[in-house]
């Protein structure tokens, strides 16, 4: 049960400082402008549930056959481009703006499908699958949906009471240098196991 514990507790942590800024927490935030909160976050927990159990099973067959301390490396390697990739930042296009300011579908419907299509080869979801190849699948696709879900809700619940006024900055650069410590803390890990 040690190792479940670990992987959520670890999971939740790095998806929710990867989902800081980025593209769908922008849609998060649109989408509470336009729905109520509890229909957005219902959409927002079901595609992320569905996009991360598909991370955690492509995460876990990596993990088994690929040695501990290259996953290791790797990880910390892709853990210091999501860092960059953070930094660099994301932007909801014109057209991403509209679906989801001019949707005509249910707001359950909609955020599915767009939260859907908007992670399929993010940073949340490669990093998802990154920890299931050092973790176990399940505490990790619980932990990282959670931590999704709570970063989203925070963008809404801020989003409504101060509008649109973001610290982005604050965010885009604390959430690019915790991918750093953590990519630099899984390399030294991994030059450890390798020595």
């Amino acid at each position: 049960m040690e190792g479940f514990f670990a992987a959520l507790v670890v999971s939740f942590g790095v998806i929710f400082v990867a989902e800081l800024g980025d593209k769908s927490q922008l849609m998060a935030l649109t989408f509470a402008t336009r729905f109520k909160p509890v229909p957005v976050l219902i959409g927002i927990t079901v595609a992320t549930a569905v996009v991360h159990l598909a991370s955690v099973a492509i995460g876990a067959g990596l993990g088994a056959v690929l040695p501990t301390e290259w996953i290791s490396l790797v990880a910390g390697v892709a853990f210091l481009g999501f860092g960059a990739w953070t930094l660099r930042g994301d932007k909801l296009t014109e057209e991403e703006k509209r679906k989801a300011e001019k949707t005509n579908k249910t707001a359950l419907v909609a955020v599915s499908v767009a939260f859907f299509l908007a992670e399929l080869g993010d940073k949340t979801m490669l990093a998802t699958i990154t920890l299931a190849t050092k973790y176990g699948w399940f505490g990790t696709w619980l932990g990282s949906t959670l931590g999704m879900v709570a970063a989203d809700a925070l963008a809404i619940l801020v989003g409504r009471m101060l509008g649109r006024r973001l610290p982005e900055k604050a965010i885009k650069y604390g959430a690019a240098i915790l991918f750093a410590i953590s990519g630099l803390w899984l390399i030294l890990e991994a030059v450890n196991e390798l020595t």
